[in-house]
């Protein structure tokens, strides 16, 4: 399970970007634009919205969960000072995907009974995309806290993010997380749409049984 998240690059426009990760095989789109406004963000997202249709991707944004409803996508990412997720599910009804940030296993464990979709679980390694980043977590981090949250009986899929690459996806992968968020790697690499395939060749090979 690879989810792409945009950010602003000097190399391609976000919908270039969409459309590579995509055309790699992504299934999985989350449209980050911290600092736009909200028309913006429509904009971006009215050129990004057919191609996700047309490739059967899911696509959800970065909170603006008013904007995620009016323009019908498939739900919300939220951080920690986003709406708060029952709030959240109580607007978009149950079908919408809604996602929570997590650094803890604290973090994840007082979601129990949430009606939450999945984690991002992070940050891996220190990335620039992000400002105001929580403690790095490193695989021994993911270990330990995937590790608590299953023992605590909570089955709540767990992604990782925060500055990977393909050469962690093993180790990642090992430590009991089902998917992984990419950005900046996928970005940067020479060829996006080569990478994207790489990156999820990796993942299908060192998925669990």
């Amino acid at each position: 399970m690879l989810m792409f998240i945009t950010h602003p690059s000097d190399r391609y426009s976000i919908a270039e970007e969409v459309q590579m990760v995509l055309e790699g095989g992504c299934k999985w789109i989350q449209l980050r634009l911290k600092d736009a406004s909200d028309e913006e963000f429509r904009q971006t997202a009215l050129e990004i919205i057919p191609m996700c249709r047309e490739n059967e991707a899911f696509l959800v944004f970065d909170d603006r969960v008013e904007l995620a409803m009016e323009m019908g996508v498939h739900g919300v990412h939220l951080g920690k000072n986003d709406m708060d997720p029952l709030q959240a599910r109580e607007t978009m009804g149950a079908e919408a995907i809604i996602g929570v940030t997590a650094n803890t296993a604290a973090d994840i464990t007082r979601m129990r009974g949430w009606d939450v979709d999945y984690v991002g679980l992070g940050p891996f390694r220190f990335t620039t995309t992000k400002q105001k980043l929580s403690p790095v977590l490193g695989t021994e981090g993911y270990t330990e806290i995937v590790t608590a949250v299953r023992d605590a009986d909570i089955m709540l899929p767990i992604v990782a993010i925060g500055g990977i690459t393909i050469a962690d996806i093993p180790s990642l992968m090992a430590t009991g997380v089902n998917g992984v968020a990419m950005s900046g790697a996928i970005i940067n690499a020479p060829d996006p749409v080569a990478y994207t395939r790489e990156v999820l060749a990796s993942l299908e090979q060192n998925k669990h049984s």
